[in-house]
């Protein structure tokens, strides 16, 4: 399995490989990015049925990083002659269009394009056009596409081209460091300050005139070099996962205006802790947490600010909404996510053994 290390992607990663452990599946999860940090090498060296093969290649939605694309693809490719594994699980795209052995699996967890589409309304510009060409292939290529909605899912469809068999495997979360203890009167929001796709900037806009304070978890200085300084805001900086539980635990409403969000772990980390959740008005969002959330507009602070005064005054209604949020989100289990990945496993390996019998591959859509 393949992951980078600097975001969403790495938790889920490793939520995964935990959670296929009960199946009997040893996981070598190759990584990308950047080298571990201390707490990730700690938290991989936790899970008994992972191994960490780590490198620093550069990712394909970086800047110039074709050769690292390239060169990162022969490291996979010894990795899997050396470890003989069942199915490659890939993280990011290009590297579908490997030469591989066994059948290999592409989750969608972002991507330039809809990203661009989401947050600056507009085509990506030319300047990706290799990017795009070299995702497509990757998804042409592999056995299978998986992506954790169906918005996101149609999203890729719709910008690199359908794949044979494409389907979604919602992430998951074990609820086991997630609880609720005594509320407080807290907005809690979590993200990088300069994402736009986070959209952390409407929420400094609203969060001006609130009653209660709002706390933001996540980097402040942006990767080259400038420094966020919200105003409004109490800002957190990088904090550990077992403090992000804690916050979640104590805050009564949890606040993302995201612009684009394929799936958005902290939101289920937070319906997990029973905060009431106000959302960008986003399809992906909507898929998972309609009738468990708010909804505004990404681009209006005013609309949010209402909600979350709406909330704040409305105990009854609060809890309802966090109530309805939790029960949401112990559907979206790991180990729920773990027998979905089971079950395409298997249609993968099965797929190879026709192939071989037969002299050609299966092709199947679910």
């Amino acid at each position: 399995m393949t992951a980078d290390t600097l975001g969403g992607v790495w938790t889920y990663a490793l939520e995964l490989a935990r959670s296929l452990a009960p199946h009997g599946a040893e996981v070598m999860l190759a990584s990308m990015g950047s080298r571990l940090s201390g707490e990730q090498r700690a938290e991989a060296r936790s899970i008994p049925n992972l191994a960490v093969c780590e490198s620093s290649f550069k990712l394909e939605w970086m800047e110039d990083p074709w050769q690292d694309v390239r060169a990162a693809g022969e490291w996979l490719l010894d990795l899997e002659r050396l470890l003989k594994p069942d199915v490659v699980h890939l993280n990011g795209y290009a590297h579908g269009a490997l030469d591989w052995q066994s059948p290999a699996l592409i989750v969608a967890h972002s991507c330039v394009l809809s990203w661009w589409k989401a947050v600056k309304k507009a085509p990506a510009p030319a300047s990706w056009e290799r990017y795009r060409y070299e995702v497509a292939r990757g998804i042409q290529t592999a056995s299978m596409l998986v992506a954790p909605t169906r918005a996101m899912l149609d999203s890729v469809a719709e910008h690199y081209g359908a794949a044979s068999d494409m389907r979604v495997i919602p992430n998951g979360r074990d609820c086991a460091p997630f609880r609720r203890s005594r509320k407080e009167r807290i907005v809690f929001a979590a993200g990088r300050m300069w994402d736009e796709a986070k959209n952390l900037e409407t929420l400094e806009r609203a969060s001006h005139l609130l009653g209660w304070p709002v706390y933001v978890a996540g980097e402040l200085q942006h990767p080259q070099g400038r420094m966020a300084r919200p105003s409004g805001l109490r800002t957190l900086g990088h904090i550990s996962s077992p403090d992000m539980a804690e916050w979640l635990s104590r805050a009564s409403i949890y606040a993302l205006p995201a612009r684009y969000e394929p799936f958005g772990l902290s939101i289920l980390e937070a319906a997990l802790c029973e905060c009431a959740l106000v959302l960008g008005d986003i399809d992906s969002l909507r898929e998972n947490w309609e009738g468990a959330a708010l909804f505004v507009s990404p681009d209006d602070s005013q609309a949010l600010r209402e909600a979350l005064e709406y909330l704040m005054r409305d105990t009854t209604r609060r809890k309802a909404l966090a109530a309805r949020a939790r029960f949401r989100a112990l559907e979206l289990s790991s180990e729920r996510m773990a027998a979905c990945y089971i079950s395409a496993y298997a249609d993968l390996m099965a797929g190879r053994a026709l192939g071989e019998e037969t002299g050609k591959e299966r092709a199947s859509c679910a």
